[in-house]
């Protein structure tokens, strides 16, 4: 890769006496930090550096399922939604690799997860900013406000520090265990009978191998690996064999695609999740779930016609469970199996079921790094003890100096995971770092507005836009986003800049925005 070629340098700068000052360093390089690597790639005030433990990209390993897709259009790369015409747009991946008619005559606008991940891998081996294998132990607030970043390389333990004015964490998230399996965690990998979704392909032989597999969860990836499982439980091929599918959800239910529900990946409904309280906020990640956590469609139906297909030589020695939670697991020594407690919402009552393998697509966490532990309170935390991330990312009391990815769910919503949504992020953060926009943030692409109307949108006064990396202020009336107060901290200079609300909510696809006032016409592009 052009990353490891370049490394040697940089390292030898970076352990220097006085370690070079980086307007940037990313910590973790999944696609969210990949992406802000792209973007920053062609800009010529920012001096960034990315770090990561791994070798080198690697995307969801243990679910590369032949045939399987993404969820989101191509659109959704890790820059086409900042800027189409840059370079590292996954069309000009296709055109490289000579795969852009193939693509154009296939009429799917959904990548294959496998193209997603070697389409990543390609934008990888172009960029000079990336390290790998650098795990980072540290992160140290200095007396001027900068930070400290130490890392140890993974082939020599050699330490190595990074001196930056910003941080941006992109350490992605980890597997969730439901509770009552927790105890069985020092049973799971892709050895052991209790395999999570992550590690599905190594566990994948021997789950086919084994008489009895039961699968736990609503979304995806519980329906990819149940599919792809399904083949085996002919009746008369294996007697015996069986394979379940449980989930605590009222149904096998789709993933939410209409286009009113996907405004909802806005701009403007992420300001209005934002500024609710963390009781309710918590309250609609629950009950938002069919949004980005349920199953395709198309998915859904194949299922269904793989069992009709299957049951044409006898019942499917296969059980599908709603409605059903999963309350307590132990192992059984002398079976060698999985004992499950189920408890059916609806009816009130529990079971028990055993299985000898048992597979677990409940999700994942977001990752706080306890390399973070050192800044002690200068990291934002609510009463859970979570990230409490500022709606423009960052999570250092207001500085713009300390960002997170992928890692505010419980804040700003569903666009947190969203890929489509990431490139809209990283152009935010690089409008904090920078003072400007290189890449214009769309602030208003919704049809409908979110929260509490106003008593007459026409007669509301014109605003002024906001500055570049600029943060809705929460109001005192929590659900009163179109009067949010819009405040913004320039990097350069230290100065706080207040606007009232841009267009409050009056600008619809394709309308003209308002014109910025001359004082700040240098500072905002719309």
């Amino acid at each position: 890769m052009t990353a490891a070629t370049t490394a040697a340098p940089a390292a030898a700068t970076a352990t220097a006496a006085t370690p070079r000052l980086h307007d940037l360093v990313g910590v973790g390089i999944g696609p969210f930090n990949l992406g802000l690597a792209a973007l920053t790639d062609p800009l010529d005030d920012v001096d960034a550096v990315f770090l990561d433990q791994a070798d080198g990209f690697c995307w969801h390993p243990g679910m590369m399922i032949e045939g399987a897709t993404i969820q989101v259009p191509f659109l959704a790369d890790l820059v086409t939604m900042a800027d189409p015409t840059s370079r590292f747009g996954f069309l000009n991946w296709l055109k490289t690799t000579g795969r852009l008619y193939p693509f154009y005559i296939r009429e799917d606008f959904s990548p294959l997860r496998a193209e997603y991940d070697a389409y990543c891998r390609w934008v990888a081996d172009q960029l000079d900013t990336l390290r790998w294998g650098r795990r980072v132990t540290s992160v140290e607030e200095q007396p001027d406000g900068t930070y400290l970043v130490t890392s140890r390389r993974g082939t020599d333990g050699a330490a190595e520090t990074w001196h930056a004015r910003h941080v941006v964490l992109g350490v992605g998230t980890e597997p969730r265990l439901p509770e009552p399996l927790r105890r069985l965690a020092d049973r799971r990998g892709p050895g052991g009978p209790v395999v999570h979704s992550a590690d599905y392909l190594a566990a994948r032989d021997r789950l086919r191998a084994a008489d009895s597999v039961t699968i736990v969860g609503s979304g995806q990836s519980a329906a990819e690996i149940y599919r792809d499982l399904l083949d085996t439980t002919r009746v008369g091929a294996r007697p015996g064999h069986r394979l379940d599918w449980i989930t605590r959800s009222p149904r096998f239910f789709p993933m939410e695609y209409t286009k009113l529900t996907l405004e909802l990946t806005s701009p403007e409904y992420t300001d209005h999740f934002h500024s609710l309280p963390r009781e309710t906020r918590d309250r609609l990640g629950r009950e938002q779930r069919s949004l980005h956590k349920g199953i395709s469609g198309d998915l859904v139906d194949d299922v269904y016609d793989t069992l009709y297909r299957l049951s044409v030589d006898g019942p499917v020695d296969s059980t599908l469970l709603t409605e059903t939670e999963l309350v307590d697991a132990r192992w059984i020594d002398d079976d060698e199996q999985i004992e499950l407690t189920l408890r059916h919402a609806q009816l009130d009552t529990t079971a028990t079921r055993r299985t000898e393998a048992l597979v677990v697509a409940t999700g994942y966490a977001a990752r706080v790094p306890t390399f973070l532990d050192a800044l002690g309170d200068r990291v934002d935390r609510d009463d859970l003890g979570r990230l409490a991330v500022a709606r423009d990312y960052s999570i250092d009391g207001g500085r713009g100096r300390l960002f997170v990815q992928n890692a505010e769910e419980h804040t700003h919503g569903l666009t947190a995971p969203d890929l489509g949504f990431g490139a809209w992020r990283n152009s935010s953060i690089i409008a904090s770092i920078t003072g400007r926009e290189p890449y214009p943030l769309e602030r208003r692409i919704a049809f409908q507005t979110f929260g509490r109307p106003t008593a007459s949108a026409a007669a509301a006064p014109a605003a002024s836009a906001p500055p570049p990396g600029c943060a809705i202020r929460d109001t005192s009336d929590a659900q009163a986003p179109s009067r949010a107060e819009v405040s913004g901290v320039s990097p350069r200079d230290g100065r706080d800049v207040h606007a009232p609300d841009p267009d409050d909510g009056r600008v619809r696809p394709g309308g003209r925005p308002p014109e910025p006032t001359p004082t700040e016409e240098a500072r905002v592009t719309r």
